[in-house]
């Protein structure tokens, strides 16, 4: 499985300028290889995510050139190794993404299998098949919470829809919900 490097900048709304020179930083660090930086700041608050996708055929060694860079031009942000678990195209998947929504959260431990499969066989694929929703991606964190999925979308209204509510109001989502600990569900806008 593929692993990357999330930065959460609290307080902070990074802009297409700041975004650039971390792509520029980047590109000039021998270490980091051919690695892509892809940005979100939230709508509803000041935060950014950064996900730095290592070089994949210098992964680990691309990945801790890629912690140096982050943590000399961010020293105060989070950064948190995420590993990918699914990575499902969307309904709209040709399309523009400009939105990301993000879920992040723990379970309880005696709820796990049966989280873990309800994310995996009726969730995740269900909101990818929703129109409008470009990709759908799940992680495991090295930290707390554990869980991180994210959905691109093509519109802001994807969220919400009748197809998107639809998906979330089965009798598994209902079962499994009340297991959710530290959760966090964010709408951000990419940066350009």
């Amino acid at each position: 499985m593929s692993e990357i490097l999330l930065l959460r900048l609290a307080g902070r709304r990074l802009d297409g300028a700041e975004l650039q020179a971390l792509r520029q930083q980047i590109a000039m660090d021998a270490g980091a290889g051919a690695a892509r930086a892809n940005a979100y700041t939230a709508v509803e608050h000041a935060e950014t995510y950064i996900y730095l996708h290592p070089d994949a055929r210098f992964a680990p060694r691309s990945l801790a050139a890629l912690r140096a860079v982050a943590g000399r031009l961010y020293p105060h942000a989070e950064a948190r190794v995420l590993r990918l678990t699914t990575d499902r195209p969307g309904a709209s998947a040709d399309q523009p993404a400009p939105w990301h929504y993000i879920v992040e959260t723990d379970v309880l431990a005696e709820a796990e299998q049966d989280f873990n499969a309800w994310y995996e066989e009726e969730h995740l694929p269900g909101l990818a098949s929703v129109p409008g929703t470009v990709r759908a991606r799940r992680y495991v964190c090295d930290a707390a919470p554990r869980y991180h999925a994210c959905y691109d979308l093509h519109t802001r209204e994807t969220f919400g829809s009748p197809p998107w509510l639809a998906v979330r109001a089965s009798s598994w989502s209902d079962r499994v919900r009340p297991s959710f600990r530290n959760t966090k569900r964010t709408m951000f806008q990419a940066v350009d």
